[in-house]
């Protein structure tokens, strides 16, 4: 199924609050989001939103695009996606949107799994199930590109993430590519084998923390409060002996797993758990390339929008510069608020 990126256009964004006192935030689950969830059952994000006399509201969304949609509509005003997901989504729907938070990078969580063989070019000629136009289908199509193969080699069938565990033991689903928690379910099936993974194109998978741009500011308040609540968890779940236990743990059986399995979870993601190094991979000139392929795939899968003429009709600021069309900029890597919790300033 197509998202409705381009039908976006057309929405009025009039439900956006631009100046309040009063946010909500969406998260889905998944090993790099799950603190925000721990965040606000612990009352460390109600901590920092009110050091700054404001209220955030967090809410779990079930289905990861039906969360970015309903940020896209303007019904929450921060989300939890990737950046590939908030280029085509958001960016693509006319929405101005900012990476507050760069939260890690997928090092081997996103992966493509074969039943009953361990070979990936025996993936030719098979049906596929993955949440069509999501980063999945980029991972797809970058594991077809390490064989010398493309997407006319296989086919694919649209499947929501809520479906993937339960269709993949069934008959006719031979392969999918989906993301932790699921794939490490999903792994633990009769015949299953992952045949390629994020680790082979670290840094291209990229989990953020998006805001609406206009919100962001109207109210710096918000950027300050969910950065700040954000590290004082990474520092919490990262740390060394019961207390970072007792955090991964409760994200762990949040999330469907053990500890050792959210831990092994987390093996895969390259976690930014110090603002330091989050703001050094946002501002290194990599990120620009790595988002001028994601345009690249992005248009050429009709995901920027009927109007686009190109892969850079839609402008990404980086810190290294801006990638596309410089008056048409709707999605901004702006690592400010995250180099504030590195200096103290929060």
């Amino acid at each position: 199924m197509k998202r409705l990126a381009t039908l976006l256009l057309t929405l009025s964004f009039s439900s956006f609050s631009l100046a309040a006192d009063s946010f909500k935030v969406c998260w889905s689950i998944y090993v790099g989001w799950m603190p925000w969830g721990y965040g606000d059952e612990q009352k460390i994000v109600d901590k920092w939103a009110e050091k700054y006399g404001i209220e955030i509201d967090v809410v779990q969304i079930n289905d990861y695009i039906e969360s970015i949609n309903q940020y896209t509509t303007g019904e929450f005003d921060a989300c939890t996606m990737t950046n590939m997901d908030a280029l085509t989504i958001p960016a693509a729907g006319g929405v101005d949107s900012t990476a507050l938070i760069v939260g890690d990078f997928s090092n081997g969580n996103d992966g493509l799994v074969l039943k009953n063989t361990d070979s990936l070019q025996a993936v030719k000629g098979q049906q596929v199930n993955l949440v069509e136009l999501s980063v999945s289908h980029y991972l797809l199509a970058r594991a077809l590109d390490s064989v010398g193969m493309s997407e006319s080699d296989v086919t694919v069938v649209n499947t929501s993430d809520a479906d993937m565990v339960a269709i993949y033991p069934t008959a006719g689903v031979s392969s999918v590519v989906t993301w932790n928690p699921l794939l490490s379910e999903i792994l633990t099936m009769p015949g299953a084998n992952k045949v390629f993974d994020s680790s082979q194109i670290p840094g291209e998978i990229i989990d953020l923390l998006v805001v609406n741009t206009e919100v962001l500011k109207k109210n710096p308040a918000l950027g300050k409060a969910l950065v700040g609540a954000w590290y004082e968890i990474m520092a919490t779940m990262s740390a060394p002996g019961k207390a970072g236990l007792a955090a991964r743990t409760a994200m762990a059986i949040a999330s469907g797993t053990d500890t050792a399995g959210y831990d092994a979870q987390l093996a895969s993601t390259q976690m930014f758990y110090k603002p330091a190094d989050a703001v050094s991979f946002t501002r290194s000139k990599d990120l620009k390339t790595t988002m001028q392929s994601v345009a690249e795939f992005s248009f050429a899968h009709g995901l920027l929008g009927d109007g686009a003429p190109d892969a850079g009709f839609i402008g990404i600021e980086t810190p290294a510069g801006v990638y596309g069309n410089k008056g048409n900029i709707k999605l901004r890597f702006n690592p400010s608020y995250m180099q504030m919790a590195a200096d103290g300033k929060l």
